[in-house]
């Protein structure tokens, strides 16, 4: 028997799966969620330890102690949705306030040894991105070894002491504007400009494309390596930033500057719900995550935590949040 013009009935299943989401749903499986609520438990939990974690303030001067890792952090989770890592930006870090320090000292003006001090963050970006771009390298072993190679440049230049930078460059923890220390203005407008640009520019966009499937992306006519020069480059000229103004907190260098920041680094963008293999992650998560972060280390140094025991609850916070990350992204693509 013929049956057209008969209606076809769509299955309650079908009709169930292509539903979307409640919002509530939507809201859970997203990782920033996660990283909010264990941002407020920590502040009730530390305001527990001292009355001062109440105090807007007191969080804002500690969040100084951190700042310049906040920043490059930003720009990491960029790199990682991309599908690539960068380990290299504490050791760069240091290499760039070395040679800016060294360079003052020696009696170059002001404005040339800033601009040696941005273009030795530029040079670092540029031969991570070369080996790994056009070598083919995988970029955790490149920057791995450009890592090694900026803190021993660090320790030719300044040695086993510290160089002092002028009376005048110190300080920038304690400009206020609106009563908000210099370097979280500096975090926070920074992280409104990347999460504007990745979430709302063709460039943001082709980012998750090429974390998420780059020969994919290239096929799609996506100039998939001129991105990630652009992303290693920024890695640089902002590790080199934040070396300075690391400089300019601690009125001094050595080359051990920023030394362990790159577990740091690392830690806010997976506990801000970035994917370590690239394709998913927000600036917002890292954003949260940095405050999380500062909320915890500050709580154990009131707590008197030895610096081994916190060492070994930030590494347990980077396990978990590589555990939980992987398990929302398994629920969402279900």
């Amino acid at each position: 028997m013929s049956t057209m013009g008969t209606p076809t009935l769509t299955s309650p299943t079908r009709l169930e799966a292509a539903a979307p989401r409640p919002l509530w749903h939507v809201i859970l499986v997203r990782p920033e969620t996660m990283t909010l609520v264990l941002l407020i438990a920590a502040i009730v939990f530390a305001s527990q330890l001292s009355p001062y974690f109440l105090d807007i303030g007191y969080i804002l001067r500690s969040f100084t102690l951190s700042a310049e890792f906040a920043i490059v952090a930003l720009v990491l989770t960029m790199v990682i949705i991309a599908g690539e890592i960068d380990l290299s930006p504490a050791a760069n870090m240091a290499l760039s306030a070395c040679l800016f320090a060294w360079a003052q000292a020696s009696g170059f003006p002001i404005p040339i040894a800033v601009a040696i001090g941005l273009l030795a963050g530029l040079a670092t970006g540029v031969l991570n991105a070369f080996m790994i771009i056009a070598l083919q390298l995988p970029s955790i072993i490149v920057t791995i070894g450009t890592l090694t190679l900026c803190r021993g440049l660090a320790q030719l230049i300044a040695g086993d002491k510290s160089i002092r930078v002028p009376d005048w460059f110190i300080g920038i923890d304690k400009v206020l504007v609106l009563g908000v220390p210099m370097p979280v203005v500096i975090f926070v407008v920074a992280a409104l400009v990347l999460g504007l640009t990745l979430a709302s520019t063709i460039f943001g966009r082709q980012i998750y494309q090429i974390g998420t499937n780059e020969v994919a992306a290239r096929y799609a006519g996506i100039r998939t390596r001129r991105i990630k020069l652009v992303l290693f480059l920024l890695m640089g000229l902002v590790a080199a930033v934040a070396g300075m103004m690391t400089a300019s907190r601690l009125g001094s260098v050595r080359y051990d500057l920023g030394l362990g920041g790159e577990l740091q680094m690392v830690l806010m963008a997976m506990l801000g719900g970035t994917y370590i293999f690239g394709g998913r992650g927000t600036i917002l998560g890292t954003f949260l995550a940095a405050w999380l972060l500062v909320v915890v280390s500050t709580g154990m140094t009131v707590a008197n935590l030895l610096p081994a025991i916190q060492l070994t609850v930030l590494g347990v916070l980077l396990i978990v949040a590589i555990i939980a990350t992987n398990f929302i992204y398994s629920r969402t693509q279900r």
